[in-house]
């Protein structure tokens, strides 16, 4: 498969097998996957392997950071 891949001739230098998988983790990440659902995915042994592949976007970051905030006004009597 990934001799196809590089047939392809993508105008990516240098592009390994492993470059895949990273993305395809770090996409499942972003979605929304959780850490032990990509460790299972990705047959890793550790959520410390998994953690590696744990590069949130800044989008995903706002978004968290925007439902804890809700979250704690609500908690709080500030919002509905």
């Amino acid at each position: 498969m990934f001799s196809t891949l590089r047939s392809l001739e993508l105008g990516i230098p240098d592009l390994r097998l492993h470059d895949l998988r990273h993305t395809h983790a770090s996409f499942l990440i972003n979605t929304g996957r959780s850490l032990f659902e990509v460790q299972n995915i990705l047959g890793h042994s550790t959520p410390q392997m998994t953690q590696r592949y744990d590069h949130l976007s800044t989008e995903t970051l706002q978004e968290s950071a925007n439902s804890a905030s809700k979250a704690f006004g609500k908690a709080i009597g500030l919002s509905d």
